[in-house]
């Protein structure tokens, strides 16, 4: 009798866990921004060369996947320098050593991470900082267009700047991006929170020549806002025309502005955007210039300046109907205590409001390999609570809504490795269209195909094939598969009964 009930109870723990993961999967998001910054500045990749670089490379990718982070943003413009084969800037000095001398063995390390992201189902965006020519541990430029025009770039604090204020800086930016999308096949083009620089006590702006040139008369702070409301203007258009997929997102500082300055900023008391960087971010998001924020909500809740609480739910308040992303610091999270649980630290709290709000829709960890690092069991956390399933990117309408057709002859045939699933791609009439990736769920006998539920995602793939798994015996599922395009728009379903 002991055993009969002993048997009863763990058959009915087992039922409870099943139940509980089933409502588990539910309330997951099936589609979310999951992405993670790969910076070169402070990586010392100079000084390892490239099989170990790759050999860190890969392992940061493989664990970034199993924590089921879908966007890779990797830096490969620092300072007018590149960390890709260009004709247009020289080769970064935080890939060689030093500014303009080529990698040994020759390499491209953005088409190596274009490869290894799409290969891993994950998108990669090509990270530059638009207006940075020199830091102050690089002791020349080599760049030929800095050589032909040194007069368009100032110095302050040690940097060396492109002027925002002058037209033809702000056009050749716009032209290094244009020859990243169109040689590369990056899903999105990234910028920084760097403008006209972050202010020193004393310092002055030194642009009073391209001021007098091209101010016009305007308030000089409004003219510098202008300058930069018109290279992201022309830098959303530039990136469209050449690929109309290829996704525009900025990650700004995290504070637009204070409401002591501002009846609309937030109860914040730092350095702002609009008034410090001359970035006035909610203009580009209500424009249209840009298709996801991420603004870099870096503090921790409770922040007397910066409270993380505040800024989430007044960024949410203003996202303006693009794609809103909530910049995570990894090691600040885990270093502040719960204000409700001072046991834990404050990722629980963090990830739980931002899935409370309507309009974020995904968190960007800073940086890589702190989130590899797992430290006090961040990516744990990630893991099992907040991303267990992997995840779609969010659409973006206003770029593309047109789904792609269905994927068509979806039938089961046995090879020398078992069964697979094979189907055939859709037509396409243009590249929008195109089926780029293929999305296969997998429902055991008598559940629900419900598509939105994304507990049920056994890949996302860019092969036409599934490998079923099988080991003997008697096997009932049904399959789906449907078709992503180049902005995730998804196709109608296919059924596919499997009975082996």
């Amino acid at each position: 009798m002991k055993r009969k009930l002993l048997f009863l109870l763990l058959i009915a723990s087992f039922s409870h866990c099943l139940n509980f993961n089933s409502l588990s999967a539910q309330t997951q998001p099936k589609r979310e921004f999951r992405g993670a910054w790969i910076q070169c500045v402070n990586n010392q990749w100079n000084s390892v060369g490239r099989d170990r670089m790759q050999q860190t490379l890969r392992y940061q990718l493989d664990e970034l996947q199993r924590s089921h982070i879908n966007v890779i943003l990797f830096q490969v413009r620092a300072e007018g320098d590149a960390l890709y084969m260009s004709n247009l800037e020289p080769w970064s000095r935080y890939l060689t050593g030093q500014q303009g001398r080529v990698p040994d063995p020759v390499w491209d390390p953005l088409q190596w991470m274009v490869d290894e992201c799409h290969r891993r189902g994950m998108e990669l965006h090509a990270w530059i900082n638009p207006f940075r020519a020199k830091t102050k541990g690089t002791p020349a430029l080599t760049s030929s267009y800095y050589m032909q025009h040194p007069e368009r770039f100032f110095e302050y604090d040690g940097l060396w700047l492109f002027d925002p204020g002058i037209p033809e800086n702000r056009q050749y930016i716009c032209q290094v991006a244009a020859d990243i999308v169109q040689r590369y096949d990056v899903d999105g083009l990234h910028i920084d929170d760097y403008f006209y620089p972050y202010p020193v006590a004393g310092l002055q702006i030194p642009d009073d020549r391209s001021y007098s040139l091209y101010g016009g008369g305007m308030n000089r702070n409004d003219w510098r806002r202008q300058n930069v409301n018109l290279f992201i203007r022309d830098l959303y258009q530039t990136i469209h025309s050449v690929k109309p997929w290829v996704k525009f997102g900025v990650s700004p500082f995290g504070i637009y502005r204070n409401q002591r300055n501002d009846p609309q900023g937030s109860q914040t008391n730092g350095l702002q955007n609009y008034d410090d960087l001359y970035a006035d971010v909610l203009e580009w998001v209500r424009q249209g210039w840009v298709d996801y924020n991420i603004p870099q909500i870096y503090w921790e809740i409770g922040n007397r300046a910066a409270d993380y609480a505040t800024l989430a739910h007044w960024w949410n308040d203003h996202a303006a109907g693009r794609t809103l992303v909530i910049g995570q610091d990894v090691e600040r999270t885990v270093k502040f205590a719960d204000t409700t649980n001072p046991q834990q630290h404050q990722v629980f709290q963090k990830y739980d409001l931002q899935r409370s709000l309507p309009h974020v829709e995904g968190s960007c960890q800073w940086y890589a390999k702190a989130c590899v690092d797992n430290p006090q069991n961040y990516t744990t956390v990630l893991r099992q609570k907040y991303h267990p399933f992997v995840a779609l990117q969010p659409q973006m309408p206003w770029i593309d809504k047109k789904a792609p057709g269905k994927v068509k002859k979806a039938k089961v045939v046995w090879t020398g490795d078992g069964p697979v699933l094979f189907w055939t791609a859709p037509k396409a009439k243009t590249q929008m269209d195109r089926a780029e990736k293929y999305v296969v769920y997998r429902f055991a006998k008598g559940q629900k195909v419900d598509l939105t539920n994304p507990g049920h995602i056994v890949a996302i793939t860019e092969n036409a094939f599934y490998r079923l798994p099988y080991s003997g015996g008697t096997m009932k599922y049904t399959y789906v598969v449907t078709a992503l395009d180049r902005l995730q728009n998804e196709s109608k379903a296919v059924k596919k009964s499997v009975k082996l």
